[in-house]
């Protein structure tokens, strides 16, 4: 007993508020798949702490670090996603163990058991030796699980495109290109054929396990939060690319924009077909506050917004919210409208659901993904309607759409120019 007084006393300050060890943590979820880790870094002094998710080249901020002194647990707090983890700190304070709960719904909660142990580690265990020594499709050992795949997953018709990247010590990097948008920064390794990648960023918590077989293609699984399972597979191909994004949703040329009215940020009614949108470049965008891929979006919205709004580029968040509660989803457009430093109207428009989505927004054929990008020229009509988003981690993806984006907004912004001065 007084060994254990002696212990808690070093490790806390005198209002209580426990010191934790500062640089990396090891992270993981229990996963119905296994371990499904991520890297956690804390800094700071006890009281203000500051810790980041780590995945890959990708170090996340989370917004609030905090100590609960009723509770005794240390919580990270993601409120744009609705999203915390909860966790008590073990007596030598180099480990802790608690819960992540992520709202999904009205009613609806995804949780899962949290741990962490100080220290650089790898971020998944060592994984058992294979019978015999493996010698690798080279003769080498190598895997040769480095570049582009097709990949076939289970719930999908679409082909998706796996791209990944060997690095040192086995590790490897990457991600999955889909129609609907991409798994983000994925981070793990491989063992001879069998290969480990997960993600966790405070929304999503992936985890992917593939064999490697005989004649180059991959048989794997995947697991989402604490339910989601199926399973997949892929074949090297070099020149694999997604369909055309731009032929994914088709804007009803015919449909009147005045008919659809939402609540702005504030809750006041705002219609699409506001005076103060006539006449301007506008771009819908269609997202969630809950979706990474949206978030990721926002960031480029943010920065074109700030750089063409003077030349009358008026972007509009289209926001389609996890509850239908419009107390509550109006909170989380405010938390995703300041996250991101957004100076358009955000609407809410409806709950994520995509058929009642689709429902609520009836101007488009459907609604495949969040987001959607529609671009609306200076008289209101549809120029290109862009399913989906390559965010950051699809490297070349992102910029090829980085700069598709920005010539269509040049070419529109150009044509309401030059009708300004006939």
């Amino acid at each position: 007993m007084l060994l254990t007084l002696l212990i808690a006393a070093q490790l806390s300050l005198p209002d209580g508020t426990p010191a934790l060890p500062h640089g990396d943590w090891r992270a993981w979820l229990d996963s119905p798949g296994g371990d499904l880790p991520f890297g956690l870094e804390i800094r700071g002094a006890p009281g203000e702490y500051e810790s980041w998710f780590l995945n890959g080249e990708e170090r996340i901020p989370v917004p609030s670090t905090t100590w609960d002194d009723g509770a005794q647990e240390i919580v990270f707090s993601i409120p744009h996603y609705d999203s915390e983890i909860r966790a008590s700190i073990g007596l030598d304070g180099t480990r802790l163990d608690g819960t992540w709960k992520k709202r999904s719904g009205l009613d609806r909660w995804s949780e899962m058991q949290f741990h962490a142990v100080a220290g650089i580690q790898p971020r998944f265990r060592p994984m058992p030796a294979l019978p015999g020594e493996y010698r690798g499709h080279a003769g080498d050992g190598s895997s040769n699980f480095g570049g582009r795949w097709a990949v076939h997953f289970d719930s999908s018709k679409d082909v998706s495109v796996g791209i990944f990247e060997e690095g040192d010590q086995h590790s490897v990097t990457g991600t999955f290109m889909t129609t609907l948008g991409d798994y983000r920064y994925l981070a793990g390794h491989h063992s001879g054929p069998l290969l480990e990648l997960s993600c966790f960023d405070g929304a999503h918590a992936f985890l992917f396990k593939a064999m490697l077989r005989e004649d180059l293609t991959l048989d794997g699984n995947f697991w989402s939060s604490d339910s989601w399972h199926e399973t997949w597979t892929a074949e090297p191909n070099a020149s694999i690319e997604l369909p055309d994004s731009f032929d994914e949703v088709h804007w009803d040329a015919d449909f009147d924009l005045s008919k659809l009215q939402y609540p702005d940020h504030t809750g006041a009614k705002r219609s699409l077909a506001d005076a103060s949108l006539q006449g301007k470049v506008r771009i819908l965008s269609i997202f969630g506050s809950w979706c990474p891929n949206c978030n990721d979006e926002a960031e480029l919205w943010s920065e074109l917004s700030q750089r063409y709004s003077d030349r009358g580029l008026q972007i509009v968040g289209l926001a389609f919210e996890l509850t239908g509660d419009e107390k509550r989803d109006l909170k989380q457009v405010q938390r995703f409208r300041k996250l991101h430093a957004l100076d358009y109207p955000i609407l809410l428009a409806g709950v994520a659901d995509k058929k009642k989505a689709q429902q609520s927004f009836p101007a488009i054929d459907q609604i495949k993904s969040f987001p959607t990008a529609i671009f609306l020229d200076h008289q209101g009509k549809a120029r290109a309607v862009h399913s989906g988003f390559s965010g950051p981690a699809t490297g070349r993806a992102h910029e090829h759409l980085r700069n598709v984006y920005i010539d269509l907004i040049e070419t529109l912004l150009a044509e309401a120019e030059a009708a300004q001065k006939d």
